[in-house]
């Protein structure tokens, strides 16, 4: 359904300059059949945001040669008939020939065919995520909702297109699960229906894994893991208190990097090596982990001790090299033998503070004769 022009001209005026002049030049490239931005793009647009990541559907032409016909840098990938251009800032855009997908193992890659701008937006995975703004080669602008989106937009619903889509591709409910926290969006009856579905498959679906790793890269992973865990799909995920407990932190002002994220989701896994390989995670925060858990010195501020305050709520500040020196040890050898003695003693359970660490290093360098002692 077209919708009017003042619709279209609203999600128009929230794009870059830079990415309406681009997108201009490309419609007329394209031919008869134009270009349509679809998408996040538009769906951004028209909340008032000014999307950086641009998606668009070439309806007849040759995707390959218009890519090349731009001037940019670009990779084919035929399988999809697609192409990544690479814009002159570094972003990447892609360009898709419309087409219909079917999907013969749920939780596998779709198998797509020629189709039309109606098809493509038919294929996608929510109803406010299929709207496109479409640019004849003259620069007429025309907003398409093919599916209701649009009226699922106002009403900050997130509705999935058909009752199969979960079955198909179990990813959808992860990316849902992301949408929904960050544009503070609410399940659609139909897509809660649809969980069990998607849980059914999701060991079956790579991409599942790679939308909930992306998760950890939101604003607030904790807030879109409760997302999550509302509708019914807290299983899969490990418990995410911490996450939560990161948010807050995160919205203090704390710098908070994906890695602190992914290392208390491990802390919390039954198994931290298979959940680190299904989501990629590489050795980074494992290693983050292991470094907030030890009793190494950590600047405030820094993810080590983030983490440790969650992960050893009553973990302490040890002493430190200065603070052996500042406590009258003389420089040398004298310094890593009484950190030592002082690690030995933390390990033990036998100091719980910094001030009985004091204590102990006063009693142990009265056993070190008098030039030793404070």
């Amino acid at each position: 359904m077209i919708q009017p022009a003042w619709v279209a001209q609203a999600a128009w005026a929230n794009l870059r300059a830079d990415d309406r002049a681009w997108l201009l030049a490309l419609a007329e490239r394209a031919g008869a059949g134009g270009a349509a931005l679809v998408g996040g793009a538009v769906r951004d647009a028209l909340l008032g945001e000014t999307p950086l990541d641009l998606d668009v559907v070439i309806p007849e032409a040759d995707v390959e040669a218009l890519a090349a016909a731009t001037g940019l840098p670009f990779v084919f990938h035929p399988a999809f008939g697609n192409a990544t251009v690479t814009l002159p800032d570094g972003r990447a855009v892609d360009l898709v020939r419309a087409r219909r997908e079917s999907y013969p193992v749920p939780g596998g890659n779709p198998v797509p065919r020629p189709g039309t701008l109606a098809d493509d937006l038919r294929r996608r995975d929510f109803a406010l995520n299929a709207l496109a703004l479409h640019l004849s080669p003259t620069g007429t602008r025309t907003l398409l909702d093919e599916v209701g989106g649009l009226d699922d937009l106002r009403a900050r619903v997130l509705r999935p297109l058909h009752a199969g889509s979960f079955h198909e591709d179990a990813s959808r409910l992860v990316r849902g699960a992301r949408l929904a926290a960050r544009l503070d969006l609410r399940a659609h009856p139909d897509l809660l229906a649809q969980v069990p579905d998607a849980l059914a498959v999701a060991d079956r679906t790579p991409r599942l894994w790679a939308e909930l790793r992306l998760l950890l890269h939101e604003r607030r992973p904790g807030r879109a893991a409760g997302v999550l865990r509302g509708w019914g799909a807290g299983t899969l995920l490990p418990d995410t208190a911490l996450l939560d407990a990161l948010d807050t932190r995160r919205d203090a002002g704390a710098e908070v990097p994906f890695t602190a994220y992914a290392a208390a989701l491990l802390h919390a896994a039954p198994d931290p090596g298979t959940l680190a390989g299904r989501l990629s995670l590489g050795d980074r925060p494992a290693a983050l982990m292991g470094r907030a858990l030890s009793d190494t010195h950590f600047p405030d501020g820094t993810p080590e001790r983030e983490l440790r305050a969650l992960l050893r709520p009553d973990a302490y500040p040890p002493l430190t090299g200065r603070d052996v020196l500042a406590l009258g040890v003389p420089p040398g050898r004298g310094v890593g033998e009484a950190l030592g003695h002082l690690a030995a003693l933390r390990r033990a359970g036998q100091v719980r503070s910094s001030d009985d660490e004091r204590a102990a290093l006063k009693a142990f360098l009265a056993t070190k004769g008098p030039h030793a002692s404070l």
